[in-house]
């Protein structure tokens, strides 16, 4: 029917619950922010503190059925007064039953849906944050604000706050009840709890210390299996097995060494509340018995006091317990907040311009100068201007770092320029939507980013509502079918984390066909076959020339074969623009293009 008082006390020394340990908070303000998320279901709340009022009421009620039992049913020897007690207990016993139901499903389903609410808010807005965020933010750290943190509140709103106004219910109820059975014992357990508390909770912060520090050695070991799965081509290789064998032994038993340290404290722990416990229970017979012996009481008034002192002990353990976890919920909390509080440096304008209906595909860079934030005193483009015809295809090359990557950037819109303006038919990028801007253009990396799906989900991508035929054509024409028709499962094959299953050739014309279905009037190709052998790259370059048929192309290659027939190519060095001209012109004029031209014809 209900916990046992020494399982719940204990519970408040070793932490209460499976959920990592996070940030502890003693202001418990920031839980407050809470509110605007649960406020929208204010029904559900209405039915959960009505049956949480009646359930503590219930349980009160169960004191008085028990004192009517011994008293008239025993103590009178009357099997009709006792059947009479008994039936009304079990009538007491069905609405506690009833209402805890409706209280616990209440509550639970206000914490799951709540939490789902956060999560995806939460989700949301990490999903709106620039670049910048995630160079300066660990993957990791995201991850753990969106299931542990959230967890946490889990925990608060769908159980703990409820329990702790249940139990602070019937605290309040079971003190006056028992000052009108006898103030006199009253007193004893009002001075006696504190005394039975004090030293538990005080000897409980060394078994939640070891909590956490076991948690840590649980994280540690979690993050080290992740890191070497994960790389475990590169394990093998190295025939590293015996050395990461050993070093996850470490970590293993310093883990275990911290468990037995805690398990150790924590059987103290549950000797020391079961003699204090059971002890007080006793003092309480003890002068209660010789109250009833010398007719100051009756033996069903010492039962009831006696019910109502555990419920008084088990409330304060319980309540001691929701504290521990509203602290630490608030010190999630305002993690949370925080993140749902940032600002991202690239928005959506108060009244954006729509792009024209006409795709023409015209891009233009006018007086830009950029400072990444991560590297402000150094400019990556001076002054750079560039303006791009609809159809024309134009080639940016090189020297690394001299901020070709960085022209994709600013068209995508990740940054703002410091100075100047990107122009994307004609409309200001500042002045845009930035995802109807994104939607004009179509990127190819050096490295495509293949997702841990089917083939076809991977492809669909780039346009969620096209049909199975639309697919199809895509990857036709990006020349997969070849490839595709040997998978175990054709366009059905599931990929692996990361396209494991696929070639480097074969993921690049997966990420062409994806941009095929995209049908965006501007293509940005980032190296897209700097890494590939000669037989992939002649694959992947007949889909990029279909790719490229009556779009805006800007490319990016250090392979200068790549870039010859391109109808413009733009020599960039230092953050500025040094040549313009074809490939004939280029070499014929000398320069930093000719040099680069010479050392691959040497190599």
């Amino acid at each position: 029917m209900r916990q046992s008082t020494i399982t719940r006390i204990v519970k408040v020394a070793r932490g209460g619950t499976n959920i990592p340990d996070r940030p502890v908070s003693k202001d418990l303000r920031p839980l407050l922010e809470v509110g605007r998320f649960v406020l929208p279901y204010r029904g559900r709340i209405a039915i959960a503190a009505v049956a949480l009022l009646v359930a503590a009421s219930c349980v009160l009620a169960m004191g008085q059925a028990l004192r009517e039992v011994v008293d008239r049913g025993f103590a009178t020897s009357d099997p009709g007064a006792l059947d009479r007690s008994l039936f009304i207990l079990l009538i007491v016993v069905a609405i506690l039953a009833m209402a805890t139901y409706v209280r616990f499903y209440s509550v639970s389903w206000l914490g799951e849906r709540v939490t789902a609410d956060i999560r995806r808010r939460v989700f949301a807005h990490v999903l709106t944050q620039e670049p910048t965020f995630f160079e300066t933010t660990r993957t990791g750290e995201v991850i753990s604000r969106l299931t542990n943190d959230t967890a946490l509140l889990e925990q608060v709103i769908g159980t703990s706050f409820s329990l702790a106004l249940r139990n602070g219910v019937i605290m309040v109820g079971s003190i006056g009840m028992m000052i009108a059975t006898s103030p006199k014992l009253t007193l004893l357990v009002l001075v006696g709890v504190p005394l039975v508390m004090v030293p538990i909770l005080i000897f409980g912060r060394r078994v939640r210390r070891l909590s956490r520090e076991t948690q840590d050695h649980i994280a540690d070991v979690s993050a080290y299996i992740d890191e070497t799965m994960h790389e475990i081509r590169t394990v093998q290789a190295y025939a590293h097995e015996l050395h990461d064998r050993a070093r996850f032994d470490e970590r293993i038993e310093q883990s275990f060494a911290t468990a037995l340290k805690r398990i150790r404290n924590r059987a103290r722990l549950v000797a020391m509340v079961m003699f204090l416990v059971f002890g007080a229970i006793g003092v309480i017979l003890w002068i209660g018995g010789h109250d009833v012996l010398a007719g100051r009481v009756t033996a069903g008034d010492l039962s009831a006091f006696v019910f109502y002192a555990v419920l008084v002990a088990g409330a304060v353990g319980a309540i001691s317990e929701v504290i521990g976890d509203l602290q630490r919920a608030a010190g999630a909390t305002e993690r949370l907040m925080a993140m749902l509080a940032r600002r991202p440096t690239v928005q959506a304008p108060m009244q954006p311009i729509p792009m024209p209906d006409s795709r023409r595909g015209r891009i233009a860079l006018e007086g830009v100068t950029f400072f990444y934030p991560s590297r402000p005193e150094r400019p990556t483009l001076t002054d750079f201007s560039l303006a791009v015809a609809g159809g024309e295809r134009v080639a940016l090359v090189g020297p690394s770092g001299a901020g070709k990557s960085t022209v994709f950037q600013l068209l995508l819109r990740f940054y703002d320029p410091t100075l100047g303006r990107v122009l994307v038919d004609g409309i200001d990028a500042r002045d845009a939507d930035p995802r109807a801007l994104r939607e004009r253009f179509a990127l190819v990396s050096q490295e495509p980013v293949i997702f841990a799906a089917t083939v076809v989900e991977n492809v669909r991508y780039a346009r969620p509502d096209a049909t199975d035929d639309a697919v199809c054509e895509a990857c036709r024409a990006a020349y997969m079918l070849e490839f595709v028709e040997h998978l175990p499962q054709g366009f059905n094959t599931y990929l692996g984390e990361r396209g494991v299953r696929l070639s480097g050739g074969e993921r690049q014309r997966l990420a062409v066909a994806r941009a095929l279905l995209a049908d965006r009037a501007i293509l940005l190709l980032d190296e897209a076959t700097s890494s590939l052998d000669a037989e992939s790259e002649s694959f992947v370059q007949r889909a990029l020339d279909r790719l490229m048929e009556d779009r805006t192309t800007v490319v990016i290659a250090h392979r200068l074969a790549t870039v010859k027939n391109a109808d413009r190519i733009i020599v960039i060095d230092g953050g500025r623009i040094d040549a313009t001209g074809s490939h004939a012109q280029l070499i014929e004029a000398g320069g930093l293009y000719a040099r680069f031209a010479a050392l691959q014809l040497l190599s």
